[in-house]
């Protein structure tokens, strides 16, 4: 369950409207749950959704 950061980014300021959150905080969360390439070469950049969807729904209960 991963996104690529390009993705994610798209949908920062529409996630961050629909649930009345601050795009800086949206983006912020994106950023902390993106991972990089693996020994820096191996793979693509990745967002893990299931982290981003619970740290989303903990910045919500705010």
């Amino acid at each position: 369950p991963a996104i690529s950061p390009q993705y994610a980014d798209i949908q920062v300021h529409r996630i961050a409207k629909l649930n009345n959150l601050d795009v800086t905080a949206v983006q912020k969360l994106v950023d902390d749950h993106t991972d990089g390439r693996i020994l820096g070469f191996i793979g693509e950049p990745r967002v893990n959704v299931l982290k981003l969807n619970i740290g989303l729904k903990a910045l919500e209960t705010k």
